[in-house]
């Protein structure tokens, strides 16, 4: 099962939904598809979508994935790195008025370059090349949540920021 979340932010993430059921339509995802759609307009009628979930409901989809698809907020792409889940992450950008800014972008860059096993998207079009070369790979990887703790606290402090 593939889980796409787009978070709680009122600018709608269209972007991502329209681009998710294109997939699925085209046969590149044959997995079935479980969004969280927030306040997105668009519709994917090929897909199981909500538009918010619980904390629970959110825990037991992020759980049952095999791959979470996230917008770029950091505790929702730390958390299915924690889970030890295939993490694509496509940041909302303020291009297509789906943030204020492009922090989402930049931060998610940033921590892939620290080596984070996650896939920074910032064309929805990349997702078809990313499944369509991701079928060998296996969709579950060992937890790093020791590990992902350790680094990214050193990296918090490398910016100065204290807790």
């Amino acid at each position: 099962m593939i889980f796409v979340t787009v978070g709680t932010h009122e600018q709608p993430f269209n972007r991502l939904l329209v681009a998710m059921e294109d997939l699925v339509v085209r046969g590149i995802i044959t997995d079935r598809v479980v969004i969280q759609s927030g306040y997105a307009t668009a519709v994917a009628p090929h897909c199981e979508v909500t538009d918010f979930l619980s904390n629970q409901g959110m825990q037991q989809a992020m759980q049952s994935a095999d791959t979470i698809i996230c917008h770029g907020g950091p505790a929702t792409f730390m958390q299915a790195l924690a889970l030890g889940k295939r993490t694509i992450v496509v940041p909302r950008q303020m291009a297509f008025r789906e943030h204020v800014n492009n922090h989402q972008l930049t931060f998610a860059r940033q921590v892939a370059q620290q080596g984070y096993p996650l896939t920074v998207v910032n064309d929805v079009a990349e997702l078809a090349t990313i499944f369509t070369a991701a079928r060998d790979v296996p969709h579950q990887l060992p937890s790093q949540t020791h590990q992902f703790n350790q680094q990214l606290t050193a990296a918090i402090r490398r910016m100065g920021v204290s807790s």
